[in-house]
């Protein structure tokens, strides 16, 4: 059976909403899913009985219902035998069925409608559906679809409500399968949660009932089509030019480096930055959950973790894969986040030749980093005194770069910390760079990014790799 077909069947019969009810006299009408015109607000707009409401639609088929019955048409009538990857003939044909289809039905619609009608109909066949607008803005950061009826977005750091809306379960149900199906993920009640990624590398997360209440939940952390650079950043404020320079001398100074920060606070990308950096001329091998790096390298090995099949088996983990990753002549590995134990197989890399590779971990601040590699190495199932942990951690972490999402949704490095070394059992940390909040101006965080005037140990580094930073990047005046 083709996937056209199949479309068809996975649709409800009704598609759309319940014809035969009538609305409720004093009711705003229903809110048009996607890019449809938005509702009146609830308790706007509302008339004197016997009167419509303003904005209310013409006495005629509403644009849903019209919207539901050319597309149930148009997929009966598009050929099973379409080659569904040539996604430019496909949109030829469904243009030149719908303006057929349109016409033998007699559609009263504007033209804005009509072309509105049919991107809505080519986003729900080739696309993600209702989603598909809020994907292709540029501006929207993250996507939370919490059930059928409820979608957030968030833009410059701050949530917001739209009034896109999916026509129920099994429609959330069909986009979670279409985006899961082409890199071979399952969700089912068995496996009633997924970590995916969309074609240009967005991070998908998907939950489905018995475990969410609220219906099936999507998740996606949207990347920019282009990487950030560090124009880019510079220009948000996350960091100085300064701090740029010296994070590229670390880099290239082969320094083993740690992102920290919480969700949502930018360490992915900052992680994309920092490899970035890397010399075109090094072997990299980048471990991930779902594959989200970028790296613009030519040499690039790009490895992701497989979850377990239906009978609980062939799971590979991150583990595994930085194992791996050792007997494969790597220059630089680059995890794209340590969870569990494989925070001890990345401490022994960098202890054993493999300099210059990074990760990023969860932690409010570069101490609780420390902590938290602690805690992971512990998850090895390893028994190792604190010790010996804290010995390794030393030896093979040189720095920690923080960054924190600040209550007016900014992101920025709030430090850049060096691990020093073991004094005792107390491992040493310095601050190199700092945020320095100075105030809050209509809602805005007011602050400066600045150098401590201390100057790291590993500085030798630098000057062995023949790089050479001004004084002025640590604050220096000489």
């Amino acid at each position: 059976m083709s996937l056209l077909k199949r479309i068809e069947r996975a649709r409800p019969a009704a598609e759309g909403e319940n014809t035969n009810a009538p609305a409720p006299a004093a009711q705003a009408p229903v809110p048009v899913p996607s890019t449809g015109t938005p509702a009146p607000p609830p308790g706007g707009g509302g008339a004197a009985p016997g009167r419509p409401f303003l904005g209310a639609m013409p006495a005629r088929e509403s644009f849903r219902e019209a919207k539901f019955r050319v597309q149930n048409r148009l997929i009966n009538e598009l050929d099973p035998k379409l080659d569904l990857s040539n996604q430019v003939e496909v949109r030829r044909q469904i243009e030149e069925l719908f303006g057929k289809i349109a016409d033998e039905e007699g559609l009263a619609l504007t033209r804005a409608e009509r072309v509105r009608m049919l991107e809505q109909i080519t986003d729900e066949i080739l696309g993600l559906g209702p989603m598909e607008p809020l994907l292709r803005d540029e501006t929207i950061t993250e996507v939370m679809v919490n059930g059928p009826q409820q979608v957030y977005i968030e833009r410059e750091g701050k949530l917001e409500l739209t009034n896109v809306t999916f026509q129920n379960d099994e429609h959330v149900m069909k986009i979670i399968q279409r985006i899961i199906a082409p890199i071979g993920r399952r969700v089912d009640e068995s496996s009633p949660m997924v970590d995916a990624r969309l074609a240009d590398g967005s991070r998908v997360n998907a939950i489905i009932p018995p475990l969410s209440l609220v219906g099936p939940v999507i998740t996606i952390r949207k990347f920019s089509a282009t990487p950030f650079t560090v124009e880019d950043l510079v220009r948000f404020g996350t960091a100085t030019p300064e701090m740029f320079e010296f994070l590229e001398a670390c880099v290239r100074a082969r320094l083993n480096i740690f992102v920290s920060g919480g969700t949502g606070s930018g360490k992915t990308t900052m992680l994309n930055i920092l490899s970035s950096f890397i010399p075109d001329d090094e072997r990299i091998v980048t471990i991930e959950d779902a594959a989200e790096l970028q790296l613009r390298q030519e040499h690039v090995i790009t490895l992701e973790a497989r979850p377990s099949n239906i009978e609980g088996k062939g799971a590979i983990p991150i583990r595994e894969l930085v194992r791996n990753a050792l007997r494969m002549r790597p220059d630089r590995i680059v995890v794209g986040e340590c969870r569990s134990g494989e925070a001890l197989d990345m401490l022994q890399a960098m202890n054993t030749g493999h300099d210059g590779s990074m990760s990023t971990g969860h932690a409010n601040a570069p101490r609780d980093m420390l902590a938290r590699l602690e805690t992971m190495v512990l998850m090895a199932g390893m028994d190792l005194p604190l010790r010996a942990i804290r010995e390794q951690i030393a030896s093979a972490v040189d720095l920690i770069v923080h960054q924190n999402r600040l209550k007016d949704g900014s992101r920025k490095i709030v430090n850049i910390t060096e691990v020093q070394g073991m004094e005792g059992d107390v491992i040493v940390m310095q601050d190199i760079f700092v945020f320095e909040q100075t105030g809050l101006v209509e809602g805005k965080i007011q602050g400066k990014l600045r150098p401590t005037g201390i100057r790291p140990k590993f500085v030798e580094k630098f000057e062995a790799a023949g790089i050479h930073l001004p004084p002025n990047v640590f604050g220096s005046p000489f």
